[in-house]
C-alpha cells in the first residue's frame, strides 16, 4: 500500500498498490451523461488516468486543465479524469472551465475506481491523487501515487510516459 497524507496527515488506501507492469483492472465509472462506462471502453489507445479527490478544489482544477491543454498534442492518447464527485458537478465544472478534450468520470456510485487501483480514501471516501499510463493492451506502464494529497503531481513524466506507451 503506498504511503499517502492528507493535509500531511495518514490517511488508509483501500485496495492494493498498482505498479508498472501490472495488468490495469477493469472498472466501472459514470459519465456526465449518467452512462456507465469501462477501462475497456478505451480499448485499442493508451490511457492517461488522472486521479482527482475533487474537481472544485485548486490543485485538482489546475490537474484537470493542464491534462485537458494537454491532449490534443497526444496521439492516441486518451486522457481521463476521474474522481468521487458527482457527474452534474463534474459537468458544470467542466462547462465553466472549457474542459472538452479529456472524459471525465465520477466514482461516486460504488468507489469500483479507487477500490481497484488503491487509491479510496477510507478516512475520507475520497480518491488520492494518482496518474496512471495504460497501454493499449492494458497494462501499467506508469504509476504515480502523489504522497502528499494536496500536492500536484509530475505532469511532465506522466506526459512523458504517455507519449512513449504504446
Amino acid at each position: 500500500m503506498a504511503n499517502v497524507t492528507f493535509n500531511h496527515e495518514p490517511v488508509t488506501l483501500e485496495g492494493p498498490e498498482l505498479k508498472t507492469g501490472d495488468k490495469a483492472p477493469d472498472f466501472t465509472a459514470v459519465s456526465n451523461e449518467l452512462k456507465d462506462v469501462s477501462l475497456h471502453d478505451f480499448k485499442g489507445k493508451v490511457k492517461l488516468i488522472s486521479v482527482v479527490p475533487s474537481v472544485d478544489t485548486g490543485v485538482c482544477s489546475e490537474q484537470t486543465k493542464r491534462f485537458n491543454e494537454e491532449a490534443d498534442k497526444l496521439d492516441n492518447v486518451q486522457i481521463i479524469t476521474i474522481s468521487m464527485d458527482l457527474p452534474f458537478a463534474q459537468g458544470r465544472f467542466c462547462a465553466a472551465n472549457g474542459i472538452s478534450h479529456l472524459e471525465i468520470l465520477s466514482d461516486h456510485r460504488d468507489a469500483d475506481f479507487g477500490k481497484k487501483y488503491g487509491v479510496l480514501m477510507k478516512e475520507l471516501r475520497l480518491l488520492a491523487r494518482a496518474i496512471f499510463v495504460v497501454d493499449s493492451d492494458d497494462n501499467i506502464t506508469y504509476a504515480e501515487y502523489v504522497s502528499e494529497v494536496t500536492d500536484h503531481p509530475d505532469y511532465d513524466l506522466a506526459l512523458s510516459e504517455a507519449k512513449k506507451a504504446k
